[in-house]
């Protein structure tokens, strides 16, 4: 890239800490979505955080269409910061879209990588035989074509229904930021994530994984938690009894009390 990856991607970094822990956010939000936790992380971390392509201020020019036709393109922007910054085994918190990118490049990369923590994260949103992602194809295509049709409109009914509990402020941050991404961005960004299948990784994932996730979620079935917790050698999995694809914007408490627990100890 012609510009420094870290300054493209409007990155951030603080902290007290000298190990490293990279935060890197879900589909619609960009990395204030972090503001919740991220004093717990400065305390502990050197905090490193960034707009993923086609989010925060400057997500148009940060958008490639062919590039971000695919999770493995936001998972070498990943890498192109970590080593821009000469990062090595850093702690890697990713949500949603974010904790399957963080596994593809520790898949790639896995020297870069202590560990995971994966929050509210799916391998394939699409059911199939014998595998429950909580979506079939018409109900996907329902959600491109409202987003096609009147985009404004689409985020005033999939923002309260994203963040699944009565919380007006996070709410309102949620649908900011989805409102700051151009429209057809924000339509290609979609249909990558939903349509993906990333399963296949699973397996080669040798990167010790904590993965958290709310026993409701509207986006990701509980069911994928497991499915993931079993794939994935050795990972663990921590479900939160609430609400909402968002829980580091909506029950911190409850996501630091797991990252207490997990993070103290060794990685196995």
């Amino acid at each position: 890239m012609c510009v420094e990856s870290f300054e493209r991607f409007n990155g951030r970094r603080s902290g007290e800490g000298k190990a490293v822990a990279i935060l890197s956010h879900g589909f619609g939000t960009d990395q204030t979505a972090w503001n919740a936790l991220r004093p717990w992380f400065e305390a502990r971390y050197d905090v490193i955080s960034f707009d993923l392509a086609g989010c925060g201020p400057q997500g148009a020019q940060t958008y490639d269409f062919e590039r971000h036709g695919s999770l493995f393109g936001y998972a070498d922007d990943l890498l192109d910061i970590l080593d821009e910054l000469d990062v090595h085994n850093c702690t890697y918190v990713g949500h949603s879209m974010s904790g399957m990118i963080g596994a593809a490049a520790a898949v790639a990369r896995p020297e870069l990588f202590e560990r995971l923590v994966i929050i509210g994260a799916s391998p394939r949103y699409l059911d199939d035989e014998g595998y429950t992602g909580g979506f079939k194809p018409q109900d996907l295509e329902q959600l491109f074509e409202s987003m096609r049709a009147n985009y404004q409109a689409w985020i005033a009914g999939f923002a309260p229904m994203v963040v699944g509990v009565e919380d007006s402020a996070v709410v309102a941050d949620f649908s900011n930021t989805l409102f700051q991404m151009r429209p057809d961005i924000a339509l290609n960004t979609s249909r990558t994530i939903f349509t993906s299948d990333l399963r296949s990784l699973a397996a080669r994932v040798s990167t010790p994984v904590h993965l958290i996730q709310t026993a409701h979620d509207v986006a990701v079935p509980v069911a994928v938690g497991h499915w993931l917790a079993n794939a994935i050698d050795g990972a663990t999995l921590d479900v939160i009894d609430a609400s909402g694809h968002l829980p580091h914007m909506t029950a911190p408490d409850d996501v630091m009390r797991i990252l207490e627990q997990r993070l103290a100890g060794p990685t196995r």
